[in-house]
């Protein structure tokens, strides 16, 4: 009779797993890396929006962020994550942010672009022209000192006649005669624009007109950035547009704050101007100027 096999108990160092070789990372740095994750990539916001397709333009991304229109965003040049979610609150009504300043004018002054020939100076991007064609205008005619600004779209609407390279201060002549005039200019006054276009014009011809503090007051009451924040200073350029305005027998009809601030955050206001053979100054002005500039 055979004796049982026995066997020895395993030892706790025996049900341990083989220490021999020895291992260890073989680079602790890698190590640490996989267990942060990636590194972000940090983009402007306005550079994301443009290459998520969500702005044509730096300059538009800048006008909606601006505008309010990217939702939890305020600030263009802001930081942030490659993977980050964007989300347009609307989608822009005109090619720039111009068009809605100008809409809103045209609403409170009751004007109506409709069947009408029309003249933007200062046309940029094109704003104010995107606002006249889709209210029905006729024929626009987009002049500007710059090259190459206005929009595709616009520039390739038969309704539009692009004047590019021309400064609105030498206007000699003009494709048709405006009936309705909308001005938005910059680094200049409007009181040296107007007058050359105004002699083309038709003789019952309106104006509406943006007024930029910030263009039209002395260097001293521009302040740091190029923003006009004294009130006093605000008002008393709009009133002195208004008063230069009947030396080209034009009279104050309206006056109406922009309803969005400029990029840097100037206040703006439009006049709205009617051609008079003997025009007048309101007697109410000072108080029409004060309820929309404050």
């Amino acid at each position: 009779m055979h004796a049982p096999l026995r066997t020895r108990r395993p030892t706790a160092r025996s049900r341990a797993s083989p220490t021999f070789p020895p291992t260890r990372p073989s680079c602790r740095r890698s190590s640490r890396f996989w267990l942060r994750g990636p590194s972000s990539v940090k983009k402007r916001l306005d550079v994301l929006l443009v290459e998520r397709g969500l702005a044509e333009t730096r300059a538009q991304a800048q006008a909606l962020v601006l505008a309010g229109r990217v939702r939890g965003h305020t600030k263009p040049g802001t930081q942030v994550d490659d993977a980050t979610e964007l989300e347009l609150e609307t989608p822009p009504p005109y090619v720039s942010r111009g068009g809605e300043k100008l809409a809103h004018a045209l609403d409170a002054f009751g004007v109506d672009p409709g069947g009408r020939d029309c003249l933007d100076i200062g046309a940029s991007t094109g704003g104010f022209t995107d606002v006249l064609l889709q209210r029905g205008a006729a024929r626009v005619a987009a002049v500007d000192v710059g090259y190459g600004q206005l929009h595709e779209k616009l520039r390739a609407d038969p309704r539009v006649v692009v004047l590019e390279r021309t400064n609105a201060r030498e206007l000699r002549e003009l494709p048709f005669a405006p009936g309705l005039l909308v001005c938005d200019v910059s680094f200049i006054s409007v009181r040296l624009v107007l007058p050359p276009a105004l002699a083309l014009a038709r003789d019952d011809w309106e104006a509406v007109v943006l007024v930029k503090p910030q263009f039209e007051a002395g260097r001293r009451d521009v302040g740091k950035g190029g923003v006009v924040r004294d009130v006093g200073v605000r008002r008393r350029v709009v009133r002195e547009a208004a008063a230069a305005a009947l030396a080209w027998e034009a009279e104050t009809v309206g006056v109406v704050d922009s309803g969005l601030p400029g990029p840097k955050g100037n206040r703006e206001v439009f006049l709205h101007l009617v051609h008079r053979a003997h025009p007048q100054l309101p007697d109410d002005i000072d108080e029409r100027v004060a309820a929309e500039v404050s």
